[in-house]
This record gives C-alpha cells, sequence and structure tokens, in this order.
C-alpha cells in the first residue's frame, strides 16, 4: 500500500491504495465518485475488455425474459474471460460469479470424463488374425494356448486372451462328446455304484448295483455290512462272468475300487472309466 495524493476539481485527496490500482476504481472506491466514466485510468486493454463484457451482457438481455437463459457459448465465454482477466467480476451483472466458477468446475469434469474414456483394445494386424483362423481350421483340436505359443515363435507379440477372441466358434466339439461315446458304447459300458441303507437296528448296510447303460438292466446286486476291494472284484466277477463280458467299466473314485478290483477288471478285458471329480453321476 501506497499513499497517493489526487486533485479533483481545484481540491486535493490524499488515499492509500495499491500503485496498479486504476484512477476510476479510486474514484468510485475511496473517494465515492459516481460521475467518473468508464475508461478513466484504465488502461486500453481493460477498457477492450469491459466493453466487450457490456455488450455481450446486453445481447443475452435483449432476449426480453425476466430471467435471462444463457447457452453453452456464453458459459465458455465468461468461463474464458475469468482466467484471462483479473477484474472480471466488476462487470459481471447477468449471473453471480460463483455461477462462473462452478461452470468451471463442471468444464473441468468433463474434459477429465472425455480424457478418461475408455477406448479398448487396440486391433491387431489382420494379417495375425488371418493367421489365428487359419490355425483354428487346420488343426481344430489345438485351443488358444497352443495357438498363442505357435505366434510367440513367429514373432507376434499378442495375449492369450486376444488370441481367444478372434478364434472360429465352432458350433460343435470337434471331438465326440459325453452323450455320443454313451450311444456308440452302451451296449458295452456297464456301471457300479454304492448306495447305504439304515436298518431297524441302526445299522447301515451297503447295497451295490452294477447296470447295464444299454437297456438300463441291473446286471448283478448285493448287500454289504463290509465293503471291501476284494468283495466288490467278487461281486463284478459274478455279473460279468457268465455273460459276455463288456468293454468298459464306469465308476466313480472311491477308495473301496482298490488294486485287487483292478486286476479282476484287467483280467475280464473291462477299461475302468473314472467320472469326473466331484461329478453328480
Amino acid at each position: 500500500m501506497a499513499l497517493m495524493t489526487l486533485s479533483v476539481d481545484g481540491r486535493s485527496y490524499t488515499i492509500e491504495s495499491e500503485p496498479e490500482m486504476p484512477l476510476l476504481y479510486a474514484l468510485r472506491d475511496d473517494l465515492g465518485f459516481k460521475n467518473p466514466r468508464f475508461g478513466c485510468g484504465l488502461a486500453q486493454h481493460e477498457l477492450v475488455a469491459e466493453n466487450l463484457v457490456l455488450r455481450q451482457q446486453l445481447a443475452v438481455l435483449k432476449h426480453g425474459r425476466s430471467r435471462p437463459r444463457l447457452t453453452d457459448a456464453d458459459r465458455l465465454f465468461w468461463v474464458l474471460l475469468s482466467r484471462i482477466w483479473s477484474d472480471w467480476r466488476a462487470s459481471l451483472h447477468v449471473v453471480q460469479p460463483e455461477t462462473v466458477l462452478r461452470w468451471h468446475r463442471q468444464g473441468f469434469r468433463y474434459y477429465w470424463r472425455w480424457k478418461s474414456r475408455r477406448r479398448g483394445r487396440p486391433k491387431i494386424d489382420p494379417e495375425v488374425r488371418t493367421m489365428i483362423r487359419k490355425m483354428c481350421q487346420a488343426n481344430p483340436l489345438w485351443g488358444a494356448p497352443r495357438i498363442h505359443g505357435e505366434l510367440l515363435k513367429l514373432g507376434s507379440e499378442i495375449s492369450e486372451a486376444t488370441v481367444s477372441n478372434y478364434m472360429i466358434r465352432r458350433r460343435g466339439s470337434p471331438s465326440q462328446t459325453w452323450r455320443t461315446f454313451l450311444q456308440n458304447h452302451s451296449k458295452d459300458l456297464i456301471a457300479l455304484d454304492f448306495f447305504t441303507v439304515p436298518t431297524a437296528t441302526f445299522k447301515v448296510l451297503f447295497v451295490l448295483v452294477i447296470l447295464n447303460h444299454d437297456r438300463r438292466r441291473i446286471l448283478h446286486f448285493n448287500v454289504t455290512q463290509h465293503p471291501a476291494a476284494a468283495w466288490t472284484a467278487r461281486q463284478l466277477l459274478e455279473a460279468c462272468g457268465f455273460e459276455a463280458t463288456p468293454r468298459y467299466l464306469l465308476r466313480d473314485h472311491d477308495a473301496i475300487y482298490g488294486e485287487k478290483f483292478h486286476r479282476q477288471a484287467k483280467a475280464l478285458g473291462i477299461t475302468e472309466i473314472p467320472t469326473a471329480p466331484r461329478s453328480l453321476w
């Protein structure tokens, strides 16, 4: 702050203000004069900015509405003006200065939302896409890991997920399904499993059932209190020893099918097919 002496209409006034303060603001704010015209003591660029601001506000008020409706261009004008002119608040009459600051913050949010938009993965070379499809057609049993490994050997830097996206989708499995296997080998397929039966004397009986898949016919069943591998192997022999021996035996991963059971099935020429772990059937 500095002391300044002004001579107005033959009278001297001493005020304390900033040296950079325009003369118009000193006359109006510090001395209380209301008659000075716009442009008094202002720099040329400030005068041009103030005239531009007043003209813009007059154009908004010419619409004749009680509440002026600003367009996006008007909001952008005030946001840009607030960045390049420090005294823009003194010439603003259409809206509050806080409204312009809110527009500015909202503009930043819109900008960074556009900047952070998701653009997706970059597209790969068309030659690589064609090569992936050719590998799928020529090698129907190859999956995404195998094709991905072959592409890495050829120098193509691509992820396994991208290879999976561009692979040819087949309507059916390249190998036979489990249902097809059952239909083709149902005559040569048997299955066996245990279930328990509680008795009236609070004992538990284990029931072994051997089923033929061709006509869902029960080949053999037996009950025991103490199931073991030798007993189970004996039941397999009784079920298949007097008829045409099946080729495949479907069973679960129960520990009761021990070494003796495996030797008995091999002696009968039966191939064991364990179900998948935790399979429901």
